[in-house]
């Protein structure tokens, strides 16, 4: 049972990152499947390598090489997957016309402008939102900003339908519904790490990254009828930005 849950952890870990996993760890579509429930404990392990990177250079650098440099190694141990998603995204939600136009145009490995504008905004909005915080709750923001972004890009598993047709999509083993057990577990690993956040902030920063999934969301029924593997990235850095958004807010 528990190596079972560790290999579906380690899965997610494999499927989402860069980062080396045990050898042991198998391999299949159905366990990618069961992994789905993991995607936000991901986010803590990638949001604690970016919590540590900033932690130490905070030391010898000002705040905002610090969040430079974090960004750099979450970048690094992810291998920009997610950023890719919303490039595709908004590449093909902005120059399609049709469902299959948007869908061609979203596996196309060409760059659009629009994909371009989409990646340069979130990326230096990530690095602004994170720049203004306070010192000390930049770690934990990490930690949260990460987990609770990889939650809302879950709740589309279990929510909305798989939309490609072709076999060969390296997100079709996620395609099947994901049960309200499995997006529990999803859960408490997001809501986790907010109690480190005052709780203020930490409800602002959730109510803006639910609000940014369920836009995206709406887009995605709209045009596609469903979800795609970049759909989920998109959600993902829309989310954390939203919920980086939230933290940073002074109601004062």
């Amino acid at each position: 049972m528990i190596r079972r849950e560790l290999e579906y952890f380690f899965g997610a870990i494999r499927f989402f990152t860069r980062l080396p996993v045990p050898g042991w760890v198998g391999h299949s579509a159905d366990a990618l499947n069961h992994s789905a429930r993991y995607f936000p404990a991901v986010g803590l392990v990638v949001g604690g390598i970016g919590a540590l990177v900033y932690w130490l250079a905070l030391h010898v650098w000002p705040q905002p090489v610090a969040v430079l440099l974090s960004m750099a190694a979450t970048l690094y141990a992810t291998g920009g997957f997610h950023e890719d998603g919303l490039s595709d995204t908004a590449d093909g939600l902005g120059g399609g016309w049709d469902k299959q136009r948007i869908l061609d145009i979203m596996k196309d490995s060409r760059v659009g402008s629009y994909g371009v504008i989409a990646m340069v905004l979130a990326l230096l909005g990530k690095f602004v939102l994170l720049s203004s915080l306070a010192p000390a709750l930049v770690p934990w923001a990490l930690l949260a900003g990460h987990a609770v972004s990889r939650f809302c890009a879950t709740t589309l598993l279990a929510s909305m339908d798989y939309v490609r047709e072709d076999a060969s999509s390296k997100a079709r083993p996620l395609a099947t519904r994901m049960s309200g057990g499995n997006l529990l577990v999803a859960l408490c690993f997001a809501a986790a790490p907010l109690v480190l956040l005052p709780w203020w902030k930490a409800l602002v920063g959730v109510a803006l990254a639910a609000m940014a999934t369920l836009w995206l969301a709406g887009k995605f029924r709209r045009w596609l009828g469903g979800y795609t593997g970049d759909c989920l990235g998109a959600v993902q850095q829309v989310a954390e930005i939203g919920f980086y958004l939230g933290v940073v807010i002074n109601l004062a």
